[in-house]
């Protein structure tokens, strides 16, 4: 795992595609902001791990639920 520290406005990038901006940090919260092609699943983990039937759209294209794989070409 690669730890990294930023402040509020600065940005990682991930790839040529990705970008992680760091928004705001309020005590314990931080705001993040994703930029990711929309072929790229992004969720949070904790509501991914809890919500088993999570609407298809919310669950699409995440490992390990093709149930919940969009059928190709829609």
């Amino acid at each position: 795992m690669l730890i990294l520290s930023r402040k509020s406005g600065e940005s990682i990038t991930i790839g040529e595609d990705i970008t992680i901006t760091i928004l705001d940090s309020k005590g314990k919260n931080i705001r993040i902001g994703v930029e990711a092609p929309r072929n790229i699943a992004v969720h949070r983990k904790d509501i991914d791990e809890y919500t088993p039937n999570a609407e298809p759209d919310l669950a699409a294209d995440i490992p390990g639920k093709e149930e919940n794989t969009p059928e190709a070409g829609s």
